[in-house]
């Protein structure tokens, strides 16, 4: 099991906040299925949150901390019947996503004035995996590459 700092733990709780739960415990418990999914959450996406459907408290409780222990990973919080795990994404994964499909990215245009009286215009602009910005501050879209079609009279 890894143990966090209490500052490391609040700034996972942040983190999990928006999250939606990955994963359900039902009525059967902790089956080997539950267990390879969660294991494959962790893996992909480093924090999980966890539903769980059972009103005893403690039983939730041992259950967050054998999670933690067979995962490998470090217990966030339980509030209620939701339950945050972390753990972190392996390096090789983690490199591997950023060319995969490029986020969106803040681009700031600097436009100066024509006259040097006045100060510069800044304009902030998000811009997607396709977009770039031409030489006039205009955001265009990347062509696609231009295949060649080879012509019937060229074939041998």
């Amino acid at each position: 099991m890894i143990h966090l700092t209490p500052a490391e733990r609040k700034e996972r709780r942040a983190q999990a906040h928006h999250l939606d739960p990955v994963v359900a415990i039902g009525t059967d418990g902790l089956t080997d299925a539950v267990r390879r999914e969660l294991d494959r959450a962790l893996t992909a996406h480093g924090l999980v949150k966890i539903r769980v459907f059972s009103d005893d408290r403690d039983q939730r409780a041992s259950l967050l901390e054998t999670l933690a222990d067979e995962l490998n990973a470090a217990p966030v919080q339980h509030i209620g019947k939701l339950l945050v795990l972390w753990r972190a994404v392996p390096e090789q994964i983690r490199t591997a996503a950023p060319s995969a499909n490029p986020a969106p990215r803040s681009v700031k245009i600097v436009r100066f004035s024509k006259s040097g009286n006045h100060r510069p215009q800044i304009k902030t602009v998000k811009l997607l995996g396709n977009q770039r910005i031409a030489a006039g501050g205009e955001i265009k879209r990347a062509r696609a590459r231009a295949t060649r079609i080879k012509k019937a009279s060229q074939q041998p």
